[in-house]
């Protein structure tokens, strides 16, 4: 005989009360000689937990599956939800994000029909369809409560899938701070744990690594890197092994090691490039593309091209501030290119991207139409657009690429030959990266109380 807990009894044995009802029958119909009619009772009533033989015997007298009596869970519309739910999973790799997120809250509306493991499933995509819509916050709040299940195993690929959308969503929202706290805690459980290296495992280190270098700590972020990459090559696995190589050029770029960093997201881009993931590759030939304008002997014909197939793949599955960051791009290869027009319609195509919401690429657009007014000889122009970078950037709170943002507006003040507003970028440049300035021993002293004589 199965062993059933009371709620699970109680449950099936209502079905089959309900479902003989429903056809008209009485407990002596399903009753047999192996089957008595109180015995029937019994299971109807919850105190007896019938055994598969006499579940399959009562599912053939009630006309409907075993399935259905154990769970209420009908078979037609068990395999409907299965299939729709295969179908969103398939949207999302094909980079239909808004199809798969239909298709997933429908699974979703259904969830009596789902057991536990697809409703997490249906749920991981949900949230992953989210954050690819840009709808990060409503994506939080699914993978916050997906990640305080106690049934979802630490260890497992549906928890590392977790881990890592939850580090990589808090890093591009600029809690910067949790993102490692939640990548680093993840870490240390699947060290203590003592598994196998997985796929999973090297995607979390990888967007462990990325939030390091959003904060400017690149040191560890290197040494991270440095770690994954034997591990990846160890394991083996093509698309670990270009996350790890994608993210260990973004270190060596930042550490400006360009030749370095441009050598290793070459080598990424070969080893993704069969990857199902469109996103991905549309971000590695956005950052190779840009590297190309930025190493001792710029190509930037070359990285033109890369950035405008960025662009195409962007245009289907990327966000808007990944779209304006692309335009930015192209607008530093037309400048390079000596096309000026072309660069400020690429520069105001990004500034229309980031709309009213206050976004960093806003500061690169203003940037490089300061540039553009400047070799025109604006002048005035080139002031506003500086003054109205300077203003947005003070709103963000200091990073790494807050840093750059502020080093790049001072060489354009500088170029202006306003070196007051140059030096003020400059400083707000290192106070980005926790160089504070040092206090004023002359402005100490006069800080201190006056005692009366």
């Amino acid at each position: 005989m199965n062993t059933l807990d009371n709620s699970t009894a109680a449950g099936l044995g209502e079905r089959i009360r309900n479902l003989r009802g429903t056809r008209g029958l009485k407990q002596q119909d399903l009753a047999s000689k192996e089957i008595s009619a109180s015995y029937i009772s019994l299971i109807e009533s919850g105190k007896r937990a019938p055994s598969d033989a006499v579940l399959a015997a009562l599912a053939e007298r009630l006309e409907c599956s075993v399935e259905f009596l154990r769970t209420g869970r009908d078979d037609h519309e068990l395999e409907e939800a299965r299939l729709r739910l295969a179908f969103g999973e398939m949207a999302l790799r094909n980079g239909s994000n808004g199809e798969a997120l239909q298709a997933l809250s429908e699974v979703l509306s259904s969830r009596s029909l789902l057991d536990a493991a697809m409703t997490r499933r249906a749920r991981i995509g949900q949230a992953t369809a989210l954050e690819k819509l840009n709808r990060l916050e409503a994506a939080l709040a699914v993978l916050d409560e997906l990640h305080r299940d106690p049934d979802l195993a630490a260890g497992s690929a549906e928890w590392c899938q977790v881990a890592v959308s939850l580090c990589r969503i808090y890093r591009d929202l600029g809690d910067i701070t949790l993102s490692i706290e939640i990548g680093e805690r993840a870490m240390a459980r699947l060290d203590a744990l003592g598994l196998d290296v997985t796929v999973d495992h090297i995607q979390l280190g990888a967007t462990l690594m990325s939030s390091y270098h959003s904060r400017g700590d690149l040191a560890r972020a290197h040494l991270m890197g440095s770690r994954l990459v034997d591990t990846a090559e160890k394991q083996g696995a093509r698309a670990a092994r270009g996350a790890v190589y994608w993210n260990a050029g973004l270190v060596a770029r930042s550490r400006g090691q360009l030749n370095e960093a441009l050598a290793l997201v070459e080598r990424a881009l070969a080893l993704m490039s069969e990857d199902d993931n469109l996103r991905h590759l549309a971000m590695l030939k956005m950052n190779y593309g840009s590297l190309l304008l930025q190493v001792d002997d710029p190509e930037p014909a070359r990285g033109k091209q890369l950035l405008e197939e960025a662009q195409h793949l962007l245009a289907e599955v990327g966000n808007a501030p990944e779209l304006a960051q692309c335009e930015i791009f192209l607008a530093d290869a037309d400048l390079m290119l000596g096309h000026w027009d072309e660069a400020a319609a690429h520069a105001d195509r990004a500034l229309g991207l980031t709309g009213s919401e206050s976004r960093i690429q806003a500061v690169g657009a203003r940037g490089t139409l300061a540039e553009v007014h400047l070799l025109r000889g604006e002048t005035e122009h080139a002031v506003l657009c500086l003054q109205a970078a300077t203003r947005q950037l003070r709103q963000f709170p200091p990073s790494h690429q807050v840093a750059l943002n502020w080093r790049y507006l001072g060489d354009l003040w500088k170029r202006l030959d306003n070196s007051t507003e140059a030096l003020k970028a400059y400083d707000r440049a290192l106070t980005a990266v926790g160089m504070a300035p040092q206090r004023d021993p002359a402005a100490a002293l006069s800080d201190r109380p006056r005692h009366r004589h």
